[in-house]
């Protein structure tokens, strides 16, 4: 065992069930998403963690209330775990930004890490200020601890690809992370390791890695 950083994506939004981009709008849980908090917490309790931070968003803070009230810990907020800050973007639909945005949609669609989404933030910065969030939250575990961060989907896969070492530019090549769900990073010898994604009931534990 070593220490350990679960990425959990908060609950459904009326948002997310419309396809909206949300980016860092301050949208609510919708019923299934409180659910999916609940149910997704009741797991996530198993694993004992020791340290919730939470992105300040109100999405992310009533998912992560969830688990903190099975596990009595206090969440702390950071708003670098916040989605990625999408300007125009923001509350379209990927139809309606393909069709007033159609360069810029393309360079999304092809993981270009440096473009600016909507005029806001690009992957690149988004994957440094969850990358330091993981980081500085890993200095806070014990030996073998176990944190749980509540971010954003996008938020999340942009920190798994910096953290593993994967190239901005290949982040498309990464499956996206279905509401309430989950991706472990283990610390190995020589950097991180992805030992889950997109998980949503907890494994059995790898025994043997090959053969």
């Amino acid at each position: 065992m070593s220490r350990r950083v679960v990425l959990w994506r908060h609950g459904r939004t009326e948002w997310n069930a419309a396809g909206r981009f949300q980016g860092q709008t301050d949208v609510d849980l919708d019923d299934l998403g409180r659910q999916q908090a609940r149910e997704a917490a009741a797991r996530l309790a198993a694993l004992a963690p020791n340290l919730l931070i939470s992105s300040d968003l109100r999405r992310a803070q009533d998912t992560t209330a969830a688990l903190a009230e099975l596990v009595g810990l206090e969440v702390r907020l950071d708003q670098r775990l916040r989605e990625t800050y999408a300007g125009e973007w923001q509350g379209c639909t990927t139809a309606e930004i393909a069709a007033r945005w159609p360069d810029e949609y393309k360079g999304w669609r092809g993981g270009d890490p440096l473009l600016r989404v909507g005029g806001g933030e690009s992957r690149q910065e988004v994957a440094e200020r969850i990358l330091a969030a993981i980081t500085d939250a890993t200095a806070r575990l014990p030996e073998n601890g176990l944190a749980v961060l509540t971010t954003h989907g996008g938020a999340a896969r942009l920190g798994i690809a910096a953290a593993i070492g994967m190239p901005l530019h290949r982040f498309t090549n990464m499956g996206g992370l279905s509401n309430c769900s989950w991706s472990m990073l283990r610390e190995g010898d020589d950097g991180w390791i992805l030992v889950e994604h997109n998980a949503g009931t907890l494994p059995t534990p790898v025994v043997i890695e090959e053969g």
